[in-house]
């Protein structure tokens, strides 16, 4: 029942379409034209109606309730609503139309795959492809009104030959309240597990593909059942339906003609018959009509599917696939173009115009490249051009990622605060000799002024648990490693005293940090000089008692058979001015223990030896402007406290405290 106008719109040509105006079956006019008429009729008896039969006032009336309706009959989305509509249900009609389930596919693995040319093997491929093909008339007899009109009860199926009467009554004696249009399918699997157990199907693998046929037929029916199940949602069908009659009810009423003396805006002329009105009820109510027919392709409408013929042809090819056709072959002759490499089959005279048109080769077969841009260019000089975009593409990436990794994690500041604390507890509870020359005081300093909390006016400070974290490491051998400067390498006094000195410029404090470096290195080069003459001194009780919290930094030598004793430095005074404010680098250089157990890497104890030499510690001075880095600053200069309030002292660190309160006093 399709109409098929392929033909007549092969070619383009002027008013190509206009032949298609003419037709009847199938064509918008058989739709429409009974509502049209409708429609029309009702506006000619209103229209007649005002013109006629009302009285003045009345007709003033009817008016301005034209009027109105008119203004506000455009704020209807009917453009919106019926494109949307109309476009759903086209999709609809096509997807369907390519569920409906075809046997060609399974019918050439069958022909191919169930061997056997005796009766039993024709038997078996028969009885299988009737099997699917009483699977898709059952589907469509469910969902096509045409179908069941033409098998309206099983009598009928039985008759028609898709059903014997020993299927019958297996089909009716399972009982089900569903659909059981996929029984047939059950047979046709049991009958191809039977084929392949006597042989008739070679393998497994031939097996597979069959079933795999099988179930891709069988989805196409179960889809199409769901299709037929599942409709457009009725409220969006309402709602165009609703929009379509309600906006020409409207214009029933706002697009008559007025009386033109009455000078209304828009109503200068009086043509009685509506053309626009109706040729714009001609195209949207049209539009409707279509989404109409097409949502549901299974009824009878003119272009409706043919499902009565494809149940005619779909049974006759699937019967004749695997029963007629198999085994049946024809002679294998040479071909005509056998010694031919370049066979041509010949054109008719009606189509000698293809062969003036070259053969298409590709869309850049025919580009032209100036003959300078030919040659290839050098790979080396590629290569430099490469890696120079790369520069130029991203030129402060080095600096980006420096601070992306030298920016403070937010869940590591209480933790570096945790390390830094466990880093002040070991040092005061190890000896001076285990630290190594790289453990630094400095770095508390430096967090105090950015984050800690002042005590007093004497510069003292606790050391802050939400300063950033420095990135310490505490090694199980003994001893905390940082970046920093090391405490012992710093002056106390001259950093007081120049941050008390208020008089002096920036420039004068600039020029003094030069010279005190000059100074500090020609003391460097005495002191070491002296220290390799002088050897090895050996170290008392005595001193060992009076020796302060910090010792000097423990740092392996270049050779580990070596060790030098830095010995005390020269007593002569040096004025606090002079003395010098960089840092210091460490002379005092201790061999370590040559080896330790396992046990003794993760102990939380320091590792000692007896055998390790432990410095001699320069007295402080009695008077003078000096101050030595391991003297405990006198009262009278400024200083900063540092003061650890968690756990037990070691006796070092009373002893430390000892010395401080006695030179305040």
């Amino acid at each position: 029942m399709t109409v098929t106008y392929t033909a007549q719109v092969a070619n383009a040509r002027f008013c190509g379409f206009s032949k298609l105006l003419l037709a009847w079956r199938g064509s918008i006019y058989k739709v429409l034209w009974k509502e049209f008429l409708a429609f029309f009729a009702i506006y000619t008896a209103i229209s007649v109606t005002y013109r006629f039969f009302l009285f003045d006032d009345q007709k003033r009336f009817f008016e301005k309730l034209a009027i109105y309706c008119n203004h506000y009959a455009s704020l209807i989305p009917m453009s919106f609503v019926l494109g949307f509509y109309v476009t759903l249900v086209v999709n609809r009609w096509w997807n369907q139309y390519t569920r409906i389930p075809l046997p060609d596919r399974l019918m050439c693995v069958l022909s191919g795959g169930l061997q056997g040319v005796d009766e039993r093997g024709r038997l078996l491929r028969r009885t299988m492809m009737r099997y699917a093909s009483l699977s898709a008339l059952l589907i469509l007899r469910s969902v096509s009104t045409a179908v069941f009109k033409r098998f309206p009860t099983m009598d009928h199926v039985v008759e028609a030959g898709f059903m014997t009467r020993e299927e019958r009554k297996k089909f009716e004696s399972l009982k089900s309240p569903y659909n059981k249009y996929w029984m047939p399918c059950v047979w046709f699997t049991n009958l191809a597990a039977l084929a392949r157990c006597e042989g008739r199907i070679k393998d497994d693998s031939t097996l597979k593909l069959v079933l795999e046929e099988l179930n891709n037929f069988r989805g196409n029916c179960s889809m199409l059942f769901h299709y037929d199940m599942i409709s457009v949602p009725l409220v969006y069908t309402q709602v165009v339906t609703l929009a379509v009659y309600s906006f020409f009810f409207v214009c029933l009423i706002g697009r008559q003609f007025l009386d033109p003396t009455q000078g209304y805006l828009g109503h200068d002329l009086d043509l009685y018959v509506p053309i626009f009105t109706l040729l714009q009820f001609f195209f949207y109510a049209g539009w409707l009509k279509v989404a109409e027919q097409l949502i549901n392709p299974f009824g009878e409408d003119d272009d409706d599917f043919e499902t009565n013929w494809l149940i005619d042809r779909n049974f006759q090819v699937s019967m004749m696939a695997v029963d007629e056709m198999y085994g049946d072959l024809p002679i294998m002759e040479k071909d005509r173009y056998w010694n031919d490499s370049n066979p041509r089959p010949p054109y008719t005279a009606a189509t000698l115009i293809g062969l003036r048109k070259p053969s298409f080769q590709g869309s850049t077969f025919d580009m032209a490249i100036p003959k300078e841009e030919m040659h290839f260019a050098p790979l080396a000089d590629i290569t430099e051009n490469v890696e120079s975009e790369g520069g130029v593409r991203h030129p402060n990436m080095a600096l980006f990622n420096r601070l992306l990794f030298t920016a403070p994690s937010p869940t590591g500041l209480m933790g570096g605060a945790l390390r830094r604390t466990s880093a002040q507890l070991q040092r005061f509870r190890r000896p001076s000799g285990m630290y190594p020359p790289s453990f630094s005081d400095e770095e508390g300093e430096d967090e105090d002024d950015e984050g800690g909390k002042t005590l007093g006016p004497s510069g003292g400070s606790l050391p802050s648990v939400l300063g950033q974290d420095t990135q310490s490491t505490i090694c199980s051998c003994g001893g905390v490693f940082n970046a920093l400067t090391p405490l012992m390498e710093v002056q106390f006094g001259v950093g007081v005293e120049r941050c008390g000195d208020s008089l002096q410029s920036q420039e004068e404090i600039m020029e003094e940090e030069e010279e005190e470096k000059e100074d500090e290195g020609n003391a460097q080069k005495r002191a070491e000089k002296e220290k390799m003459e002088e050897g090895n001194t050996e170290v008392t009780g005595d001193i060992q008692s009076r020796m302060p919290l910090l010792s000097s930094p423990l740092q392996p030598s270049r050779d580990p058979g070596q060790t030098s004793i830095r010995q005390p430095q020269d007593k002569t005074h040096i004025p606090a001015s002079t003395t010098p404010s960089s840092p210091l680098s460490p002379s005092i250089i201790h061999p370590r223990p040559t080896a330790c157990s396992t046990r003794d890497l993760f102990i939380s104890e320091p590792i000692t030896e007896q055998s390790t030499v432990i410095p001699a510690i320069p007295k402080p001075p009695i008077g003078g402007a000096k101050m030595s880095f391991l003297t405990v600053p006198s009262y009278s200069a400024p200083q900063r406290h540092r003061s650890v309030s968690m756990g037990s002292e070691s006796p070092s660190a009373l002893k430390l405290q000892t010395a401080h309160c006695s030179s305040q006093n």
